[in-house]
């Protein structure tokens, strides 16, 4: 199965479908954190449009008989779009950002994603204003459910996939963990990586993905 990860640079839910043996690739304007071969650096929908095959093609040059790959269509796209002009834990700051367009602007691209030419598509984000402004989601998942004792509702719209099926519920052992370790993600102190550490697709999540969605 061919699959585009898109607006990741951590490679996490790349390898996990790649160890399960599928030509994943992910694609982000940032470099890959892994330093990856299978990271395209760049934008998403341009490589949504063209296929990797063909783009790739395209940088190396043709073959020996002098052909170019044509583009090969993507199976399964998942889609992690930037939430800081979307997400209700910044609702204080959207004025600002209706009135200068920023957040039209990223809930374009977030319909544009979803408008992909592709028969499974997952868009992943926070609570967030696509559910008023575009749809609800399908799906609100929560990392305890994956086997990370934390909380942090996830949104997933779907098209063409299943929910996801909770692979390891860790609720109970929540109640005995302190605040500092089940809110973790919501009291990480200000910083300027902060952004990118609460962006991390846990690696259960990333895991369940692969092995329901990857057949």
């Amino acid at each position: 199965m061919r699959v585009l990860v898109a607006c990741e640079y951590s490679g996490r839910v790349r390898e996990a479908f790649r160890r399960r043996g599928h030509d994943a690739w992910s694609c982000d304007l940032l470099p890959a954190e892994d330093g990856s071969r299978y990271h395209l650096q760049g934008d998403c929908l341009e490589e949504i449009a063209a296929g990797v095959l063909g783009k790739v093609a395209m940088r190396r040059g043709p073959n020996s008989l002098g052909q170019y790959f044509d583009p090969v269509p993507w199976d399964l796209i998942i889609a992690h779009p930037p939430c800081t002009d979307l997400a209700v834990s910044g609702a204080r700051h959207f004025s600002a950002k209706i009135a200068d367009g920023r957040q039209q602007k990223a809930l374009d691209f977030v319909q544009a994603l979803m408008d992909s030419p592709c028969d499974r598509i997952a868009i992943e984000n926070p609570v967030s204003v696509i559910s008023s402004k575009i749809r609800k989601p399908d799906q609100i998942i929560q990392p305890w459910m994956f086997g990370h004792p934390e909380k942090k509702a996830t949104c997933l719209w779907l098209k063409g996939l299943p929910k996801l099926v909770p692979t390891n519920d860790v609720s109970e052992e929540m109640k005995t963990l302190p605040k500092s370790v089940t809110d973790r993600i919501h009291r990480m102190p200000p910083g300027p990586d902060r952004w990118k550490e609460r962006s991390r697709t846990y690696q259960g999540i990333a895991d369940a993905m692969a092995e329901q969605w990857g057949s």
